[in-house]
């Protein structure tokens, strides 16, 4: 894997996770949107933190780019859980 595509795939996976959030708080906008703003904080913490991990690898560029993908899956699997968690009480 290369920057090029792994920086793509930090702006597909995190920017589909926050439309996700977006488009819950547009079709509950009274239900639990303070803490979908929270979580969706959380997820550009995590676009910005990726984002300047990738441009400083260590020595082993291959594995340092798999391990950063594995970081931002179950980075986003806890936050896709927190919403889903929010989704679950405002029903």
């Amino acid at each position: 894997m290369n920057l090029r595509v792994f920086k793509k795939d930090i702006e597909y996976f995190i920017g589909e996770f926050i439309d996700d959030c977006a488009l819950f708080i547009a079709l509950n906008p009274h239900k639990g949107s303070a803490e979908v703003d929270g979580i969706i904080d959380e997820a550009v913490e995590l676009y910005n933190d990726l984002k300047d991990k990738a441009n400083h690898p260590g020595e082993n560029k291959r594995a340092y780019y798999a391990g950063l993908t594995k970081e931002m899956f179950e980075k986003l699997d806890a936050l896709c859980e927190k919403l889903s968690a929010v989704v679950s009480k405002a029903e």
